[in-house]
């Protein structure tokens, strides 16, 4: 069953397609979302505002998010947990 946690700014992501949630910080990882871009493959979620955290989904989409990582892996975690009591 699809489970979707929020990502700011009213976004919403599948969290069975999330592979990784990364920092933006990396020289890497800002390599990664300028070759998304290129590519068409970035989905901006940030509306206008600093990216914190970069969600990396299957089928080599990044997806840009306003909040923090931390914050991010906490919903993903919660909703697993509350998938894991029913």
């Amino acid at each position: 069953m699809n489970q979707f946690i929020h990502i700011g700014f009213g976004n919403l992501v599948n969290t069975n397609k999330i592979i990784a949630v990364v920092s933006p910080e990396s020289a890497p990882i800002k390599r990664l979302i300028q070759n998304a871009k290129e590519k068409g493959t970035a989905i901006d979620a940030t509306q206008g505002r600093k990216t914190k955290a970069v969600l990396v989904m299957e089928d080599n989409q990044v997806v840009l998010s306003a909040l923090l990582p931390e914050t991010i892996g906490n919903r993903v975690q919660s909703e697993r947990a509350e998938e894991d009591e029913t």
